[in-house]
């Protein structure tokens, strides 16, 4: 019982996931551009888009429609967050 309660718990978050992933299509007209917040977004949920984009030509990994440099730091700064950011790799080394 406790297996059927995560696979179901795990397939139930992986369509959510996937329900935000960006679209390729193009945006209607008038339609509001993707800023910081959506690239935070974004970047946290690059994996699993990434995943989706190779099955459906539909999904990207990146929000063709943005609004330039705030979207592009909220992408990166999201996939440095949820992959560690590098910090792990620097505390590591020692100085002599």
């Amino acid at each position: 019982m406790k297996r059927f309660v995560l696979i179901a718990a795990l397939v139930l978050v992986i369509a959510l996931l996937a329900g935000c992933a960006p679209s390729t299509v193009a945006p209607e007209a008038g339609a509001k551009p993707a800023g910081f917040w959506l690239g935070l977004w974004h970047g946290f949920t690059v994996l699993f888009t990434f995943v989706i984009s190779l099955f459906n030509d539909k999904v990207g990994i990146y929000a063709v429609h943005n609004a330039g440099g705030w979207y592009d730091f909220g992408f990166l700064l999201g996939v440095m967050m949820f992959w560690g950011g590098g910090g792990r790799g620097a505390a590591g080394s020692k100085r002599r």
